[in-house]
């Protein structure tokens, strides 16, 4: 199988991607994982760690290096090297650090992995990727950003526990920023199949009402924050978004997932966003194309301009 003998490169053997890379170890997501980090004693020791555990996950030979090399011919780069986001700072404060260290690590990747797809799980992932795309000419089909797909789950798991199902039975998107844009597609979701505003209770009584909702879109929203704020970082979540895009790439499975792509977005003009997209082998295989109301419309081109200007202000 495909999926048994690639290669996964980590860049940054942080909280996230040490996450990451323990997630998509015990997913069995590839048979070589490197990481990839200046701090060679720090890397050194996460990748001898994951590797100790792999009697108790499927097989994998596990790499972590100071050299570039490590990452030489990966079949997907996934960077989560980025500038660390301290309690009261929005993503976006995060930019210009971010998108200055892009500037320095994607040209060795690019020169010992040039034909891999690239997933960037870095803040302010939007701003980030396009920085990214524009300064590395890569085809935006193969260079993209994990965007909201960590939102998703959020709003999932929220809107499962107040509706008593299994989250696999929820269907809804978060699209737009990963950030304080975001947008809840409302109108497109559903449990079941059932729209989810008229999912009722075992009483008959409608479950998902406007405050229900507004509750829960403003809980997804400051997730990260509260998170932050209590431990410092946060790795589990996006580790297991990470490793789950990363395993729709190497198994081709053509899963519909929101992340970051460029867009022309009108009226706007060119951005990263996170909308529907179909992910595979290839990378971004095509975008879904999600029923939205008019106020979802309104206000995903009110996120899509906030990118833009942030964009902007960095030159991008």
């Amino acid at each position: 199988m495909e999926t048994r003998t690639s290669k996964v490169s980590i860049i940054g053997a942080g909280a996230v991607g040490s996450t990451l890379a323990y997630a998509g170890l015990m997913r069995g997501f590839a048979r070589t994982v490197a990481l990839y980090d200046i701090n060679k004693a720090k890397v050194e020791a996460e990748a001898l760690d994951l590797a100790q555990g792999i009697q108790f996950m499927p097989e994998a030979t596990v790499l972590g290096s100071d050299d570039v090399e490590v990452c030489r011919d990966s079949d997907v780069i996934v960077v989560t090297a980025g500038a660390k986001q301290q309690p009261g700072q929005t993503r976006m404060d995060l930019a210009g650090a971010t998108i200055g260290l892009m500037d320095k690590v994607l040209p060795p990747l690019l020169n010992v992995a040039p034909n891999a797809i690239y997933l960037l799980v870095t803040n302010p992932v939007d701003v980030v990727t396009l920085a990214a795309i524009k300064k590395s000419g890569m085809d935006p089909q193969q260079m993209f950003g994990s965007g909201t797909a960590l939102d998703t789950s959020r709003l999932r798991h929220q809107v499962a526990a107040k509706c008593d199902v299994a989250v696999g039975n929820v269907h809804a998107y978060i699209a737009g920023e990963h950030g304080d844009s975001e947008v809840a597609l409302w109108s497109s979701a559903s449990i079941g199949g059932q729209p989810l505003t008229e999912w009722r209770d075992r009483d008959g009584n409608i479950v998902m009402d406007d405050a229900a909702r507004e509750q829960i879109h403003h809980d997804v929203m400051r997730s990260a924050y509260t998170i932050i704020e209590g431990k410092g970082a946060t790795n589990y979540a996006v580790g297991a978004a990470g490793a789950r895009i990363v395993e729709a790439i190497l198994g081709d499975q053509r899963r519909i997932m929101p992340v970051s792509t460029l867009l022309n977005y009108p009226n706007v003009g060119e951005v990263c966003m996170s909308m529907p997209a179909v992910i595979g082998r290839n990378g971004i295989e095509h975008h879904a194309d999600v029923p939205m109301n008019e106020a979802e419309r309104a206000a995903l081109e009110a996120s899509a301009r906030s990118i833009r200007e942030t964009a902007d202000k960095f030159g991008v």
